[in-house]
């Protein structure tokens, strides 16, 4: 699961983001409600865990326009806030759970996979541009006959291009999709990976599905258009 953070304990954040991370999720902290507001918009979470008081934008507050504006991304709230009228507020704001600290690692873990899958029950899972087929639900990938075995990595990149086929995918957008804010992380990362990622797809013969768009970034088409690489 991609997941966004947006909380103000700056070590508690960063203890939770390693845990959730060894478990395979991909984590991006943010502490500015208002910046994060914008990416929102562009970038898809699987999830989202939220305090109420944040820099920038109160937690209830920016469920209230995530939610009027259509976005159903499962929200979690992880907060201080430990009174009846505080979880009947978050909930009554948009929120799918809430947990007050001090909390289980453990049990976050598990809130965040059930109100996930149950997003997922109601949202497309199958994904499929020529013979490649995608399910995002159970991470099962094929092409042809051919079922691929990809890291977790690639399998974002895949997922992210599949989800905007025929777009042009930036590269600072896709890295920030697989990695979130990572100033580690080069663009020559990135093509190593989209190189291994092109060589499972391809494997056998098969038709070039990922695009480079020289100077912006990626696509993934079924090679029919005219421009890339």
């Amino acid at each position: 699961m991609r997941i966004l953070m947006v909380q103000d304990d700056g070590k508690a954040t960063e203890l939770l983001r390693r845990g959730l991370t060894g478990k395979g999720h991909i984590i991006d902290v943010a502490v500015d409600g208002i910046k994060r507001f914008a990416r929102l918009r562009t970038l898809p979470f699987d999830a989202i865990v939220l305090d109420i008081m944040f820099t920038g934008l109160d937690g209830l507050t920016l469920i209230r326009s995530l939610r009027s504006e259509g976005v159903r991304v499962p929200i979690l709230m992880l907060t201080a806030c430990d009174s009846v009228s505080d979880v009947v507020h978050g909930l009554d704001a948009g929120a799918d759970d809430y947990i007050t600290k001090p909390f289980s690692s453990e049990v976050l873990a598990a809130r965040l996979a059930v109100i996930a899958c149950r997003t997922t029950k109601h949202s497309a899972s199958t994904l499929q541009i020529a013979d490649l087929i995608v399910n995002a639900e159970t991470h099962c990938v094929s092409r042809g006959h051919r079922s691929l075995a990809l890291t977790p990595k690639e399998f974002v990149i895949l997922e992210h291009l599949m989800r905007r086929a025929g777009r042009v995918v930036l590269r600072d957008d896709l890295m920030e999709a697989v990695w979130g804010i990572d100033p580690g992380i080069g663009h020559n990362t990135l093509e190593v990976y989209i190189y291994q990622l092109r060589g499972k797809l391809e494997f056998g013969g098969g038709s070039r599905l990922i695009q480079t768009v020289r100077g912006f970034g990626y696509r993934i088409t079924t090679g029919s258009e005219p421009f890339g690489d």
